[in-house]
Order: structure tokens, then sequence, then C-alpha cells
């Protein structure tokens, strides 16, 4: 079984699990999007959106309830059935999922977009960022943009029972290429599951040339000390972002990016 396809079967596992958690946090009205990200984004209503590695759907519903039409995608099966049913269980009507993965997305799907979209914890799932990038473009209008938010590469070398702490010590090789294995997936919207896994380090300079290789104009970068879900030993600031009270200021836990075709 390829790498791919082990992620496939391993996220597969949480799918309900994360299908019923951020049910009863929208129906609590307590699901928070990330504020980072609702201010980069401005006014989408009536826009097209492509949301790439899109897991069961709550940040694609999001972006229909702000006035998007939004497909969303993913290449778990059980993901894409959790997220229709998500969608319809809050109904939800201009928005739809595909099933595909990003590295095939192109020979699957047609249509092109006003902003095709990625969230937090999607990059490091991708073996081939330089074709992530031309199937980013494939995908934009001319006057279109490309939006990520995600985990900064730079927090993500550093032992993460460690960090909790204040102590940042190197677990993961900033350049290494080939992805690490795991054999749990899961903790945050579910229990861990006992399963195979792959993620693979990305660098900030792979993932900017990867993007400017496939014609994008970076229009903007910005990286920041603090995350929109709470971990251990963080605290929660005003804006509902979470910190490490010793290591605020002094390193980048995720980056915000903007590409436009022109």
């Amino acid at each position: 079984m390829s790498k791919v396809e082990e992620n496939k079967k391993a996220w597969g596992l949480l799918s309900e699990n994360h299908y019923h958690h951020y049910k009863q946090q929208f129906q609590e009205n307590r699901y928070q999007f990330n504020p980072i990200v609702l201010k980069d984004l401005g006014n989408i209503s009536g826009k097209k959106v492509l949301h790439l590695q899109c897991n069961t759907g709550a940040d694609s519903i999001v972006l229909a309830k702000m006035g998007a039409d939004v497909i969303g995608v993913d290449l778990v099966p059980d993901n894409i059935f959790f997220a229709k049913q998500l969608a319809k269980d809050l109904d939800v009507r201009n928005i739809d999922f595909i099933e595909s993965d990003i590295m095939t997305l192109m020979e699957k799907h047609e249509g092109l977009y006003d902003i095709v979209f990625t969230s937090d914890g999607a990059i490091g799932w991708l073996p081939d960022l330089k074709k992530w990038g031309r199937t980013i473009r494939h995908f934009l209008k001319e006057d279109g943009f490309f939006y990520v938010h995600d985990s900064h590469p730079f927090y993500l070398t550093f032992d993460e029972d460690k960090i909790v702490n204040g102590v940042t010590e190197i677990k993961y090789p900033y350049f290494k290429q080939a992805p690490d294995e795991e054999t749990q997936i899961g903790g945050w919207a579910s229990e861990a599951k006992e399963a195979k896994n792959y993620f693979w380090m990305y660098t900030m300079s792979h993932l900017i040339n990867s993007l400017a290789q496939a014609g994008l104009f970076i229009e903007f970068l910005n990286e920041y000390d603090r995350c929109v879900s709470g971990m251990g030993g963080t605290t929660e600031d005003q804006d509902g972002l979470f910190c490490y009270p010793a290591l605020e200021g002094a390193l980048p836990i995720t980056f915000s990016l903007k590409a436009t075709v022109r």
C-alpha cells in the first residue's frame, strides 16, 4: 500500500468522530473559525471557492455561510460522506464536496475559482508541493487568489512533548525529505487511533517556490506566534488564539500566505 493510501485509510478512521464533534460545535454555536483567516479573506460573498483538503467540511461550511459558493475536496471517502451529511444537517445548500487526491484533482475536476483555499493541518500530507502549486494555478481565475493558513514548518521541527514546557528541542529535521512515519493519528476532534500514517516536512522556501514556479505572485506572507486551537501548555488570548506563554514572541507557530495570478 502506498503512503498516500495509508494516510487515506488512517484519516478514514477519524471521519465519523470528526463529524459528530463539529456538528455539536455548530449546533451549540461554538465552532470558532480562525480570526486570522476571517480578517485576511475579507468579504467573500458571491465568490466561487475551492477548498482543498477539507476534511469533514467544517471550514468549508463556514466559507459557505459567509456567502461563497464552495466546493470542498478531500481524498477520504468517509470525509466526503460526512461533510455532505454535515452540510445537510445544518441546511447549508451553497456547497458541495468532491472525493479526490489533490495530486490527481486536475484529471477529475473542471472549473475556475475566485479563491483556492487551504486551512490548518493540510500541507504536510502532500508528497509533491510542485504539483500542488500547479494544481492551485490550474483552478484559479486570472483575477483570483490562493490563500493558505497552516502550521509554520519551523515550529514543526520541535519535539511536541517538550515544547509544552517551553523547551525547544529539534526532533524533526527541517530539511528532511523522507516522510515521518507515525503509528497513531488524531487526538483533537477524535480520540487517537492506531494507524500507520506519513507526514512530509516542508520548508518555507519549498512552499513559496512551488507557488512561484506555477506562475503565482506572493502578495503577502505573515507569521504568528499563536494558533487557533489550544494545545497542551498554551493559553488563550482575547481573540481566541492560543500561544505558549514562555515562547510568546519568540518563534512562529503558524503562517498565512496569499498569492495571486498577477
